[in-house]
């Protein structure tokens, strides 16, 4: 069972002013679409969703909404947020089937950044992605992924075919042939200055060598 599950009803109201009336009586206006069924206009609790939204699983988990007595395993896709409130306007799920792969961002979460070894020598890590793309069944639908960064040296990166994925899940920037984008994910920047006294040692050298 899922460890997030909404009560959703039916919206019959379409349109702004019948949004805007759901969310000052603190509804959440939303859309279910996906699978072999028609899309749902749907509306949740706002604060229930606005809660459970601030925990990273929620939008790496699939969800389950009770839509008037029948349940519906889904994915969030999309939130809309109020430009300065902390407020929600609007939410799109999809839904997704135990037997089909899902397409979801997950998070990633770096590990041994205190004993990086490029940190340690004065260099800095630098986050270049923060969650990945990747494809599998739901139930092999990781919370996260880890990518451990303590043999990391200074001036070099990890890229996507560095990160181990669980069993079933596929990173999808790694296709095939021209489809492939191994991006870079985490880097160590070189302490300043690094790359100009490594050229003077390399100058010196080479002036005692002649």
């Amino acid at each position: 069972m899922s460890d997030f599950i909404f009560n959703a009803d039916v919206r019959h109201d379409h349109g702004t002013g019948a949004s805007r009336r759901l969310r000052h009586a603190d509804k959440l206006p939303a859309i279910l679409y996906g699978g072999d069924k028609p899309p749902v206009a749907l509306t949740l609790s706002h604060n229930t969703v606005n809660m459970a939204q601030e925990k990273e699983a929620f939008y790496s988990h699939v969800l389950t909404l009770n839509v008037e007595g029948k349940q519906e395993d889904v994915i969030v896709k999309a939130i809309q947020r109020h430009p300065y409130k902390p407020k929600l306007m609007h939410i799109d799920f999809q839904r997704v089937s135990k037997n089909s792969a899902l397409t979801t961002t997950v998070p990633l979460h770096f590990l041994n950044e205190d004993t990086c070894l490029g940190a340690k020598a004065g260099g800095t890590i630098v986050h270049l992605l923060n969650e990945v793309e990747v494809k599998c069944l739901p139930a092999d639908l990781p919370e996260f992924i880890e990518v451990d960064i303590q043999g990391l040296d200074a001036g070099h990166s990890l890229h996507l075919h560095d990160i181990i994925v669980p069993a079933g899940v596929e990173l999808t920037e790694l296709g095939k042939g021209e489809e492939s984008h191994d991006l870079s994910v985490v880097s160590v920047q070189p302490p300043k200055g690094g790359s100009e006294d490594g050229d003077e040692a390399e100058t010196a050298e080479s002036g005692e060598a002649e």
